[in-house]
């Protein structure tokens, strides 16, 4: 097996702000890197991480751990033996982990000739799946151009956690008084209190969903549980939420889980957790960094395990060097992907 990488800077159409910093590169790049998986049999996947420093990760760090990897530890034919390898190499890392699962089950589905989504035995439903759109945070007359530009989205997901939330929700109800939003706090309220408060807010507005991650992940249970009880709006956990062993204290302190695939070590780890908490009871979404289309095909795979999409990482890029599913409307569909198996993405 050979493996190769490389950095990418995804530029972004709009400056971007949340609540607990960027994860990647600055304020217009988000820093990205691309994997490629190649044996000598002419198989071949490709993979990307999108690493988040929220989670103590950026590219220098994925290429480090990469440098690690002894390639012919890897192998198409035996998935589960080559992430027990990667596992071993250092624990952790699960942005760079990401990228390799991806490589892999890329270059496995295409030597089936089949989708990702049908190896896993899942499909994938045309019509059914719709990502939200994400709007950063920013002053109020910027939030309004941003809602404007977003008009074919049938789903809106607004950042909070700045002192302008009411100017930014109100901004953006100047322009759409009645679409569907979401709201992600990213950590923003460090009290249950607080946290209360700035819900029963947000609830006033009845075209709320429901609100991610109020608190630090590292809130004591107790009161994420004591904030749950009261909530008038669903709570969906995010930062609190990265593999299964997770999915009980997320049962406790949630309604739903945010899962995205740089957080569970690709779209392996991501399956195994959609699938326990919904067991659980839970609902479940999958979200995104700042992506290509190379991990958002990757999540559009699994959405058959979910409630709710927020893939829309490619969608404010202005380089996306590859192409996949479209989200036209905010509607998911593979109807025009460029290649028919594995991750279905092909390099513009």
């Amino acid at each position: 097996m050979q493996l190769t990488f490389w950095h990418y800077d995804l530029k972004l159409v709009n400056t971007w702000r949340i609540a607990s910093g960027l994860g990647g590169a600055g304020g217009n790049t988000y820093a990205v890197v691309f994997v490629e998986l190649r044996d000598d049999k002419g198989r071949s996947g490709i993979g990307e991480s999108a690493p988040s420093s929220r989670y103590k990760e950026n590219s220098k760090t994925v290429e480090e751990f990469l440098r690690k990897v002894h390639p012919k530890r890897l192998s198409f034919d035996d998935l589960a033996g080559s992430m027990r390898y990667l596992d071993d190499v250092a624990p952790g890392n699960d942005a760079a982990k990401c990228a390799l699962n991806l490589a892999l089950l890329d270059g496995i589905a295409k030597e089936r000739k089949v989708p990702v989504c049908d190896y896993l035995k899942l499909g994938f439903t045309e019509g059914k799946h719709v990502t939200s759109f994400s709007i950063g945070i920013d002053k109020p007359e910027v939030i309004r151009r941003k809602v404007e530009q977003a008009e074919a989205y049938p789903v809106l997901k607004l950042k909070v956690g700045s002192p302008d939330d009411e100017q930014n929700l109100a901004a953006l109800r100047s322009v759409t008084p009645k679409k569907r939003v979401r709201v992600d706090a990213n950590e923003a309220w460090k009290t249950r209190e607080e946290a209360l408060k700035q819900i029963e807010w947000l609830a006033a507005d009845k075209n709320i969903e429901f609100i991610e991650q109020p608190m630090p992940a590292s809130s004591k249970r107790e009161d994420m549980a004591w904030l749950k009880e009261r909530s008038p709006l669903p709570i969906f956990g995010d930062e609190s939420c990265h593999h299964v062993s997770d999915v009980e204290h997320c049962g406790e302190c949630f309604h739903g889980v945010n899962v995205k695939l740089v957080k569970t070590g690709g779209i392996s780890g991501a399956y195994d957790v959609l699938s326990a908490a919904r067991k659980a009871g839970l609902k479940t979404m999958i979200g995104c960094m700042i992506e290509s289309s190379v991990l958002i095909s990757a999540a559009a795979h699994l959405a058959e395990l979910t409630d709710h999409l927020d893939i829309d990482g490619n969608l404010l890029i202005s380089n996306d060097p590859y192409v996949g599913p479209t989200s036209d409307k905010g509607v998911v569909s593979f109807a025009r992907a460029a290649e028919p198996a594995g991750l279905r993405v092909r390099k513009r």
